[in-house]
């Protein structure tokens, strides 16, 4: 049965309303939502050669241990885990291999081990390379089943939506339900990151945050947020960040979130076109 649109992100988890009480297992890790974007030579100013030392010094600084990406390419996310001494999940949108960008998840190998992973497209065609409808690029989303090191398990899905296409927006939110009810069986702790290109003024974002089964995890901060609102900006200096597009959604077992956008530069540039958003949520079993 297809899915409101108006409730797309309300159903993306389709977790039980659990009540959290008595104490957890371990501490919080730090969760990251990060479009890097891609490399090109026509980027004069902000070339990857030069951002790219500063956003893995970025990543390392503030100690994230997951981090979503999008828009690298190849060769950024061989850079990127190579630098971090991380590994990755994730394929390119484009072959399915190394052709086009990634939304590859990065993660710490000492705090986690993968269970599982996969990637599918924002399509009909979900299985292969393919764009929907009046998308204008091929979408993707990539996912992976953690552990931590007191073997708690919880999923993490990374998606990055259509520019363009309001009809793809509108299905892929459909997909992407469907999908994660599909591969978390087990009703475990979802993080969503993405690039979703639309704000809070859309209706899905603020049907999604009357409810109890997800949450925009600024708006259920523990304390208040730290940084601007706002986290895409076109690299110019004297410009206001525009939009507010990547957003961290989180299910309802998780407490004491802390959250924070990361509005850094470096002698005014910056590591990329998008700034981090960046949480801190507890993961465990309830004692």
């Amino acid at each position: 049965m297809a899915v409101p649109f108006k409730n797309y992100f309300l159903v993306l988890l389709l977790l039980p309303n659990l009540q959290i009480t008595g104490s957890w297992a371990q501490d919080s890790y730090s969760i990251a939502n990060y479009n890097v974007f891609f490399d090109t030579p026509s980027n004069s100013g902000n070339l990857w050669e030069d951002r790219g030392p500063h956003l893995i010094n970025l990543i390392r600084f503030h100690e994230m241990d997951i981090i979503g990406t999008r828009e690298g390419l190849y060769s950024q996310v061989e850079d990127n885990s190579k630098d971090l001494n991380f590994p990755y999940i994730g394929v390119s949108k484009d072959s399915g291999k190394k052709e086009g960008e990634f939304c590859a998840v990065f993660y710490n190998p000492e705090k986690f081990q993968l269970l599982d992973k996969g990637t599918f497209w924002l399509s009909p065609s979900l299985e292969k390379p393919s764009k929907d409808r009046d998308a204008a690029i091929n979408r993707i989303c990539s996912w992976g089943k953690f552990e931590t090191s007191e073997g708690d398990l919880f999923y993490v899905f990374n998606v990055h939506y259509d520019t363009l296409g309001q009809t793809a927006s509108e299905e892929s939110s459909k997909l992407l339900h469907e999908k994660i009810t599909e591969i978390n069986k087990e009703h475990l702790p979802c993080i969503l990151t993405g690039d979703f290109y639309g704000d809070e003024s859309k209706p899905a974002y603020q049907e999604s945050n009357e409810e109890e089964t997800l949450h925009n995890s600024k708006g259920n901060s523990l304390i208040p947020s730290h940084g601007g609102s706002r986290t895409f900006h076109p690299f110019n200096w004297d410009l206001l960040p525009e939009k507010r597009i990547d957003p961290v959604f989180v299910s309802s077992n998780f407490s004491d979130i802390r959250h924070a956008n990361g509005t850094v530069n470096h002698c005014k540039k910056f590591p990329s076109n998008h700034f981090p958003v960046k949480l801190r949520p507890k993961i465990g079993k309830v004692l």
